[in-house]
This record gives structure tokens, C-alpha cells and sequence, in this order.
């Protein structure tokens, strides 16, 4: 990255924070001048998160931007990284955003007073959990977008959020001690805590020192997989996600990510093949087997649900236990293909907890009084007259021809189709192409564990076939004498968007795998990520007087 634009490699952190500062600075009104100040903050990050993908795989998708914002050298001062992995999910992170905010633009912007700052400081600390590259400043931004996450889960109020959002909160403050029990028993035997410091030096820790290594990086996990809604600790999720408000719902659809993306990125720096002695795979069969039992738990939470919140919180965590297991084998193809659906997951995961919204609205429509003459009542025309032959009848015996569906019920409906195919895994769209990307891997592997998870893909898509199917047919084909739901197009916008992005996924399938691809493979050679941070020097101080 040339040093004239490497400035910008912090900005995805700098704009949102800057942003939420200067919307305290307005007081509690100008809500409209918030939303617009909002908007163009979170499209200026996306925008800057696709430059910085661009960049790096323009650059060569194994090559790595390394930041110091206090120019102080490594591994002593803060380091922001810009590699393939981190990219990906910044973008990823800033079209949910956009997608979620578009959405509250209509309704919810106006159920509290701090909702743009709050959601400023979520992408403040996604965007900053994705780039940074110690675990100082990882456990910061952890905190920054789960305190952000608080206000946004109570956001509107209501005692199902309040109760929801009390298990949500202890959770993850329980996670978060945890993370900095995990962090200062690691400091304590590698003596920094900058993560590429701490892989380079793994291999010279003394074995009397190494179970006090494992037990640290353990708690660590712990704290992570509590994150990433591993089973059994996931017990909290789907009541948080189905009670929290809808564009504060498909912002949460990446939080559970974030927590697979640290056990990624640690595991293939700390604990590769490679390693050494006992820490070499260490906690491999630990992350495949609880992941394949988040999966089993995810798929039968789908088939159990009976509300479409619930059964989108319970998705989430179906995809959660997916990737878990696919980081758990240590394989670079298989690791590709979890990349391609955690993208395909997050985009379709997303639209769901906005539909749900308005497919819920759609049923609580509620009817107008029926016109009744005090009993004397008009036969209906079927017993009057003969239907007319050669047209085709409904149950009500009324004319099926030229009826023309509502334009807001068949975006619903077609919206909900998309979506509900992506997540279920059917062909063509993209969760067909992920999922088939990782059963490609998984046949290779050909180990126990490897059926198990190419078993449960299958089982897990059929589950969720059904219980969409199931939503589906009592939302959209029960006969329902409801008027027509009313949408904004700022509601149905975004959610378009996110399924156009979708489906822009299979028809750049073969572009997208490749950078998947590459990027797993510069994961599973963590030397090339070591070398770059330990390698990077600061800038001198210009000498007074000197001629340029």
C-alpha cells in the first residue's frame, strides 16, 4: 500500500467515531440532520472498505497493509492490518450496516433518542475488531460494539427486549471477563500481546510454560465461542435476536461472526499444523465437534420454531456451528468455502430479520367491521347463478383469472423465497454454491468427523427447507382476508439490495472462491501475516533543517 494513501487503512474507524462524536455534539433533536449525516458516514466506511479490498487484491491478495497509528514500533504500539481476511469482513461489516440502516430510516430512527450514535459506535468497533492486529485493542473494540449493542438490543423498549436484553447482557459481560482472564495469562507467558508477536513466538515458549499457554488461550476461546453462539452457550441468542428491533437485528447477524472470525485468525496464527510439540492443532477437535453440535442444535431450533424471529435467530447460530467446524479441520479448501457461506449466511441472515418485520406487519393488518343488515343477509353469487365455465375458481368460487396480487405481498413473497433458498443451501443461488464448495472439501478430507459435518450439511439444509417452507405456506398461500400490507420503499430497498448481493455471489462465484481461495491459503501460512507485521518499521522524525 503506497505510504500517500496508507492513512486511510484507519479511517473505517476514525469516520465512525468521529461521526458519533459530532451527532452528540447536536443534541438530542435534528434527527432528520442525523439520519442524513448517518447515512453518507456508512456508505463513506463501505466505500473505503471496498477500496481497501481492491487494493490488496490488486496488490496481490497475499500482500498485507500494516498500519501504526502511534508510529511507535512493534510489537510495543497499536497495529491496524489490512489483510485479505480482514477486508472481506470489513466489507461485509459495512453492507449490513448500510442495508440495516436504510431500513430504520423509515420507522425506528424515531423509537430513541441515541440511535445513530449507537449505531456509529457498533460499526466503529466491527470495523475495528476486523483491522486491529493485537488483543489489547481487540478486546476494546469487542467492547465498544457490544456496549453499542446493548443500547441498540433495548432500543423501542418493551418488556420482551428488557428481559431478553438482561440474559444478553449477562452473557457477554461473563464473555468479556473471561477475554481479559484469557488475555493476561497469554501476556503473562509470550510477554506481548500484539498477535503476530505472539505466534512467532510460540514455538520458543518452555514446556513447563506451555499448559499455561493452553489454559490461557482455552479461557480465551471460551470467551469467543460464547461470542459465536457455540452450543451450550448459545441459550441466549434467539429470544435476544427475535425480541431486538429489526434493523438492530440484521446488524447482530454479523456480531455472531465476529466472534468466528477471532477464533479464525488466532487459531491459524497461534496453533497451525506447523507449530510444534503440543500446540500444534491445539483445540482443533474441540472447535469441530462443538461446532458440528451448534449445527445439529441450530438445524432442529429451525424445525422447532413456530415464530419467524426465532427461527432466524436460530440460523444464525446453524451458521455459526458451520463455520466453527470448517476452522476446526485445518484445511485451506475447506476454509474457502466457509468464507464463500459466510458471506452467502451474513447477506441472507440479514434480509431475514428485516423481512421479518414487515411479513409480521402483513399479518397484524387488521380487518375492517363486516357490513351486516340485521340479518338479512345476501346469498353469495356462487348460489344466485351458475359460475361462469371455462375460468377457474377459488375456494370463495371467485374468478382466479386477472386477479392481480399486490405488488408489497409479492415482493414479500418473492423477497422471502430468495432469502429462504440461500439459507436452506438449494441450488443456484449462493448457499447452494458454498455449501457445494465445502462438500467438495469434505469428500477429500474423507476423515469421521468430515462425514459428520458433510452429513449435517445436508440434514441442516433439509431442515431448513422445511421450516421455511412451513413459514412460508401459513404467511403467503393460507387464504387470508387481509387488505394489502403497506411498504415504504426505504423498507423494501435495502432488503433488495441485500439479495441482489446475494445473487451477485453466483454470478461471480468463480472471482469470489478465487479470493477466497487465496485468502485462506495466506491463513493457513501464518508466516507470511508474522513477517509483515514484525516487519514493519516506523517513520522517522524529519531532522530540522533538512532539505527534501
Amino acid at each position: 500500500m503506497i505510504p500517500a494513501t496508507a492513512h486511510l487503512l484507519v479511517a473505517p474507524v476514525l469516520l465512525p467515531m468521529g461521526t458519533a462524536a459530532l451527532m452528540l455534539m447536536l443534541g438530542e433533536g435534528n434527527r432528520r440532520l442525523k439520519a442524513v449525516i448517518n447515512t453518507a458516514s456508512t456508505l463513506t466506511g463501505l466505500l473505503l472498505a471496498v477500496w481497501l479490498l481492491l487494493r490488496v487484491q490488486a496488490d496481490g491478495t497475499a500482500a498485507l497493509g500494516v498500519y501504526l497509528p502511534g508510529n511507535w514500533p512493534v510489537p510495543f504500539g497499536i497495529v491496524l492490518v489490512a489483510d485479505p481476511l480482514a477486508v472481506f469482513m470489513a466489507v461485509l461489516a459495512g453492507a449490513v450496516g448500510l442495508a440495516a440502516l436504510l431500513f430504520a430510516l423509515a420507522r425506528w430512527q424515531h423509537a430513541g433518542v441515541y440511535f445513530h450514535v449507537l449505531f456509529q459506535l457498533q460499526l466503529m468497533g466491527l470495523y475495528g475488531a476486523f483491522l486491529t492486529g493485537d488483543l489489547f485493542n481487540l478486546f476494546v473494540f469487542f467492547e465498544v460494539l457490544l456496549a453499542a449493542s446493548y443500547g441498540l438490543l433495548l432500543h423501542g423498549g418493551g418488556l420482551a427486549r428488557v428481559r431478553a436484553g438482561l440474559h444478553y447482557i449477562s452473557i457477554n459481560l461473563l464473555a468479556s471477563l473471561l477475554f481479559l482472564i484469557g488475555v493476561a495469562v497469554i501476556y503473562g507467558v509470550t510477554g506481548t500481546l500484539n498477535m503476530a508477536d505472539i505466534a512467532a513466538k510460540i514455538a520458543l515458549i518452555a514446556p513447563g510454560d506451555r499448559g499455561l499457554l493452553h489454559a490461557g488461550a482455552a479461557i480465551l476461546a471460551v470467551a469467543f465461542l460464547a461470542k459465536a453462539a457455540l452450543w451450550p452457550l448459545n441459550f441466549w441468542l434467539p429470544p435476544a435476536y427475535g425480541a431486538a428491533s429489526a434493523p438492530s437485528a440484521a446488524v447482530f447477524a454479523i456480531l455472531t461472526k465476529v466472534g468466528a472470525y477471532a477464533i479464525l485468525r488466532l487459531w491459524t496464527l497461534c496453533f497451525p499444523a506447523d507449530a510444534g510439540g503440543a500446540s500444534a492443532g491445539f483445540g482443533g477437535p474441540v472447535l469441530v465437534w462443538g461446532g458440528l453440535a451448534t449445527l445439529a442444535f441450530g438445524a432442529i431450533g429451525m424445525l422447532a420454531s413456530q415464530q419467524l424471529g426465532r427461527l432466524a435467530g436460530y440460523s444464525v447460530i446453524a451458521s455459526s456451528g458451520t463455520l466453527i467446524a470448517a476452522i476446526g479441520f485445518d484445511a485451506p479448501a475447506l476454509t474457502s468455502g466457509a468464507l464463500f457461506y459466510l458471506a452467502s449466511s451474513t447477506l441472507a441472515g440479514c434480509a431475514l430479520f428485516l423481512l421479518v418485520e414487515l411479513i409480521e406487519r402483513a399479518r397484524e393488518v387488521e380487518e375492517g367491521p363486516e357490513d351486516l343488515d340485521d340479518g338479512n343477509y345476501a346469498l353469495p353469487a356462487f348460489l344466485d347463478a351458475e359460475p361462469p365455465k371455462g375460468i377457474n375458481l377459488d375456494d370463495n368460487e371467485e374468478a382466479l383469472i386477472g386477479r392481480a396480487i399486490p405488488a408489497a405481498l409479492a415482493f414479500l413473497g418473492v423477497a422471502f423465497t430468495v432469502c429462504a433458498m440461500v439459507i436452506a443451501g438449494l441450488p443456484p443461488l449462493s448457499g447452494f454454491v458454498s455449501k457445494l464448495s465445502m462438500l467438495q472439501a469434505l469428500l477429500d478430507l474423507g476423515s469421521a468427523p468430515a462425514w459428520w459435518l458433510f452429513t449435517l450439511l445436508i440434514g441442516s439444509g433439509l431442515f431448513a427447507a422445511i421450516a421455511l417452507m412451513r413459514v412460508g405456506v401459513r404467511h403467503f398461500w393460507t387464504a387470508q382476508d387481509r387488505p394489502a400490507p403497506r411498504l415504504r420503499v426505504v423498507e423494501t430497498l435495502p432488503i433488495a439490495a441485500l439479495l441482489a448481493a446475494a445473487l451477485l455471489l453466483v454470478a461471480q462465484a468463480e472471482a469470489v472462491l478465487g479470493y477466497t481461495r487465496a485468502t485462506a491459503e495466506v491463513l493457513h501460512a501464518p508466516r507470511l501475516y508474522i513477517d509483515a507485521v514484525l516487519g514493519t518499521r516506523t517513520v522517522p522524525n524529519p531532522v530540522k533543517g533538512a532539505q527534501p
